[in-house]
């Protein structure tokens, strides 16, 4: 009997001197839970990269393939090139439209295949292949859900003036968006944070008032380094940065984060 009044009183002691810690994991889980009911406040926004969050890339890639001797499994290795060279591009303080990179690249991962490249073949396949993609199946739908529910639309791309306007002339985006954006007007390819804020500021808001939409790691890890919100489309093949703030959002496609937009105030 005195032994269980003993551990009663004793544990009763560990209760006081952890009264701070036991309450917090109960308050902790109420307010998380309390927090994911909390309407969030609409960006007043939406940013969209194109090139595989809207357009769908796999016929551009089935042509950069059969360039390269139907290598396929050099694609990644080319995507990857044109992405690292617009950034040395940048940071040299230099500008190349972002399709001439995509050539430049093909015509490097080609060589190094003993693959003969010229720089116009090379550009002739990557510029008309980028200027006909066709939309992801869930696009359209979820871009008129988004425009019916209010929101503002803005493309902001790698590609060029011409090259975007031509993409979504062919894809039949056009009629979605308020504002198209291009990296070539600033000269600086994403993600360095000087294009997002001047994406921000061509829009006359701050930047925590935009939200990114892609389906690059790269692209929402700058977007959120430079002060965004982002929505990351989980594509096949693409993965988040795991060193990178956390985003907002994060789905495997447009559809399902339109319907999440949607519930925004």
């Amino acid at each position: 009997m005195k032994k269980n009044r003993r551990d009663f009183i004793k544990n009763m002691g560990l209760m006081g001197t952890t009264g701070l810690l036991m309450p917090n994991i109960v308050l902790a889980n109420t307010k998380e839970n309390t927090q994911s009911m909390i309407q969030k406040e609409r960006p007043k926004v939406l940013f969209f990269d194109v090139n595989e969050t809207l357009l769908d890339l796999t016929d551009m890639k089935k042509q950069v393939g059969d360039a390269l001797n139907g290598r396929e499994d050099l694609l990644s290795l080319w995507f990857t090139t044109m992405l690292q060279y617009s950034l040395v591009t940048t940071a040299s303080n230099q500008y190349e439209h972002f399709g001439y990179i995509g050539a430049a690249a093909l015509q490097m991962v080609a060589a190094n295949n003993n693959i003969s490249m010229s720089q116009d073949e090379a550009r002739n396949i990557i510029v008309k292949s980028l200027r006909g993609l066709p939309a992801h199946p869930e696009v359209k739908e979820s871009l008129a859900q988004l425009k019916e529910a209010g929101y503002k639309l803005v493309s902001f791309t790698n590609s060029s003036n011409e090259g975007v306007k031509k993409q979504f002339e062919s894809a039949g985006l056009t009629h979605f968006f308020d504002e198209r954006l291009s990296v070539e007007d600033i000269g600086k390819f994403k993600p360095f944070t000087d294009t997002y804020t001047w994406g921000a500021r061509k829009m006359g808001i701050k930047p925590e008032e935009c939200m990114l939409v892609a389906a690059h790691g790269w692209d929402v890890a700058g977007a959120l380094w430079a002060g965004w919100r982002a929505a990351f489309i989980s594509r096949p093949g693409q993965q988040l940065f795991p060193l990178a703030p956390k985003t907002e959002i994060s789905e495997p496609d447009l559809k399902k984060i339109a319907d999440i937009l949607v519930t925004y105030k």
